[in-house]
């Protein structure tokens, strides 16, 4: 019987395992695939995670970003800096996931990994997961196996309300390390953009759509984009991905066990970013299944309530805004990225320094305001 059965080792279930274990508690972490295993991922990370540990991540971070560029239909282009001292990190997910599980081995943690989960039930004192390799019991369970899993069905949880967002993504490499600017493209894109972020030996390409389910020609649009900037696709693998998004409020507890990650839907509406939202989340799982060890029974239900305030509330407003931008995305580049001060705000959002409920009064309204007659004059 472990104090904790976490299902997932990405940034969530490792984030929350680690913190476990640096309290003292007994920690099974569960993974179905073998570590290290590749995650079709964009890789950009806020330095402001750091706050949340105490070990150096720098041999987990591949690049850092320091300068973001935008354009529409691969012209008009505009740029900021970065408002941070730290540079944003670019990280691959294979290397980035592996170093944190080991973080959180060396804290104590347990692994299983190649192991899938068949089922969950609940037993007397907690929960029991049936895998591959047998059955493993926990007093509390943390459900972070990702937008796909089917953990979060099992524990039953509204997974009608997810709303999944498709994307293709690559790395295409180089015989150079490429300079510390992230491109985002959207033009070409329809409720989406395309982006592009430095690694160490080249970059990881992403397009994906945030709104609406259209079937989109992913491939055909990356090979006339990546040309403008000398890439092709010709050595490349592109790998689907599938985006768990933010769609509204739900309960992230339920009879001693909690959702993280990818699995509680807690990606950006607006930019998909996910290892920032799913390393918190990994934290303040860890301390509401502490603090319910530790006898307080109202430990669960406020892990639910303190996301929606550290992250569902901006989510909220971030929805909102994705949704007008989107809408008439020429309008929205005009007025949402082309304004003095608008690409220094996505910065700030981008690095946690602000929230979309920092901005989105004035930005709404003057996104709404464009789309009337003689609005944007």
């Amino acid at each position: 019987m472990f104090d904790c059965l976490i299902l997932g080792a990405g940034p969530a279930g490792a984030a929350a395992a680690y913190h476990l274990a640096r309290r003292g508690h007994s920690v099974l972490l569960i993974e179905k695939d073998r570590l290290p295993r590749y995650k079709a991922c964009g890789g950009g990370v806020s330095p402001i995670v750091a706050e949340w540990f105490d070990f150096d991540f720098s041999p987990a971070i591949e690049h850092g970003v320091n300068r973001l560029r935008f354009t529409w239909k691969m012209d008009d282009p505009v740029e900021a800096d970065l408002p941070s001292e730290e540079p944003f990190w670019m990280v691959k997910r294979d290397r980035f996931d592996q170093f944190l599980v080991e973080q959180a081995v060396a804290a104590g943690v347990q692994i299983e990994d190649g192991c899938p989960a068949l089922g969950l039930s609940p037993c007397d004192d907690g929960w029991e997961v049936e895998t591959s390799r047998g059955r493993f019991q926990g007093r509390y369970l943390i459900a972070a196996d990702g937008a796909e899993g089917p953990a979060a069905g099992w524990l039953g949880f509204p997974v009608q309300k997810r709303n999944y967002a498709r994307a293709l993504e690559l790395e295409v490499p180089l015989d150079h390390r490429p300079d510390s600017t992230a491109h985002f493209e959207f033009g070409l894109v329809k409720n989406g953009y395309i982006w592009m972020f430095p690694k160490a030996s080249g970059y990881s390409v992403g397009i994906g759509t945030f709104r609406g389910q259209e079937e989109t020609d992913f491939l055909g649009l990356l090979a006339e984009y990546l040309p403008s900037h000398g890439l092709s696709l010709s050595d490349s693998e592109a790998r689907p991905a599938r985006l768990n998004i933010w769609n509204g409020h739900i309960a992230l507890h339920g009879r001693r066990c909690l959702l993280a990650g990818d699995a509680a839907a807690v990606t950006d509406p607006f930019t998909a970013e996910g290892i920032r939202p799913a390393l918190l989340t990994g934290v303040r799982a860890a301390e509401a299944i502490a603090a319910a060890l530790g006898g307080d029974s109202n430990a669960l239900a406020d892990y639910s309530q303190r996301i929606r305030r550290e992250w569902g509330d901006s989510m909220a407003w971030g929805k909102r805004i994705a949704q007008v931008f989107y809408r008439v995305p020429s309008i929205g580049y005009q007025i949402g990225i082309k304004r003095p001060t608008a690409p220094q705000r996505m910065a700030q959002i981008l690095v946690g320094e602000q929230n979309y409920g920092d901005i989105a009064g004035r930005v709404i309204r003057r996104l709404t305001t464009s789309f009337l007659p003689g609005g944007g004059r």
